[in-house]
């Protein structure tokens, strides 16, 4: 069975008087619509680390064990860790501790980070950006897989027979690496045997296959079974399209357009919004057209997992939850119901 999730980074929203949120008022915010998520029947939650005024989550481990405590099926991650920045073992401990408190629901969703606050903040420099997650996810893998690790590298001290503490549990834990779409870095979730999670922002998601062939033919090379591939990808739903999109552009706009600035790109237009709507990687729309989406971009890529990202800049806590309940009770069965027709019809 195909599996749907959801993605959040805590964007800091606005509030019933037209302000925005403390980030305090965000974080008890995403407890309550994971509950909700848990309630509709959304397979997963994951939360993003970040380290900058517009995104309340700079912990998600922490926020997903309250979510843990007040939730009974819905699997809990994070999208993603930034391992660069982080310590391995510490990274390792707090998933291990997540998924014993969780009973067995954590999953590990690594990556690089689309900023770079964090290095400077716990020491690092983006310079060795490579070398630091070759080896961070090297170490991170190991401990994974094995109860006794030995390891040596260049950005931390090594290891000599360790035992980390907590074990995982018998069955492990799920880990997957989020990849912006380097080859390398489909190579390399291939070579350390992990599950491939492509963040597809912008453009339209066929323009990807290229990455997913490339994914199966590294695993026949080296020799590793082909994993479930997954996508993350923004979205908001909402009765009709009309709808959708009057909440969605102004929030996706200020964001952007924040960004944007940041980094030197052109001021984000409503027309680039709708194109990205209509044929790029953006899912906003009613429960139909969403669902008609995200199951057309599992279809061609052959994916098992979809993750969309209900929160993009600063829509209001209500508007957020009600999205939530449309994706769990409409789309999702709907896009089950469209992947299973195909299958019926190609057998």
């Amino acid at each position: 069975m195909v599996e749907l999730g959801i993605d959040t980074f805590g964007d800091i929203s606005l509030g019933a008087d037209g302000a925005l949120k403390r980030p305090d008022q965000v974080l008890r915010d995403v407890v309550e619509e994971a509950v909700v998520a848990d309630q509709v029947g959304i397979d997963f939650i994951g939360l993003g680390e970040h380290h900058r005024p517009d995104f309340a989550i700079s912990a998600p481990e922490i926020v997903l064990a309250a979510i843990a405590g007040r939730t009974t099926r819905i699997r809990l991650g994070t999208a993603v860790t930034v391992l660069s920045s982080d310590d391995p073992v510490r990274a390792f401990q707090r998933f291990s501790t997540l998924n014993a408190v969780s009973n067995g629901r954590a999953e590990a969703i690594v990556g690089r980070g689309s900023f770079t606050e964090s290095y400077p903040l716990f020491g690092y420099d983006t310079k060795d950006y490579d070398l630091l997650f070759e080896e961070k996810l090297d170490l991170f893998a190991k401990l994974v897989r094995d109860q006794e690790v030995s390891w040596q590298g260049q950005t931390r001290t090594g290891l000599e027979r360790a035992r980390i503490q907590p074990p995982l549990g018998p069955q492990g834990i799920t880990v997957w690496v989020g990849v912006g779409g380097s080859p390398e870095s489909v190579v390399r979730v291939v070579r350390q045997d992990l599950r491939l999670m492509l963040a597809i922002i912008g453009g339209d998601p066929r323009r990807f296959l290229p990455y997913i062939d490339l994914y199966k033919r590294a695993c026949a090379q080296l020799d590793k079974p082909l994993r479930p591939v997954g996508v993350h990808s923004p979205g908001f739903i909402a009765k009709t399209d009309e709808e959708a999109r009057e909440i969605a552009w102004p929030a996706y706009q200020d964001m952007f357009g924040r960004i944007g600035r940041e980094r030197g790109w052109p001021p984000t237009t409503k027309a680039r919004f709708v194109a990205e709507v209509e044929e790029g990687s953006l899912y906003i729309g009613s429960p139909v057209t969403v669902a008609r989406k995200i199951a057309a971009t599992m279809a061609d890529l052959g994916l098992a997992r979809f993750d969309m990202k209900y929160t993009t800049g600063p829509i209001p806590h209500g508007q957020l939850i009600d999205c939530l309940q449309l994706y769990g009770e409409k789309v999702i069965p709907m896009v089950r119901d469209i992947l299973d027709g195909t299958r019926q019809r190609l057998n």
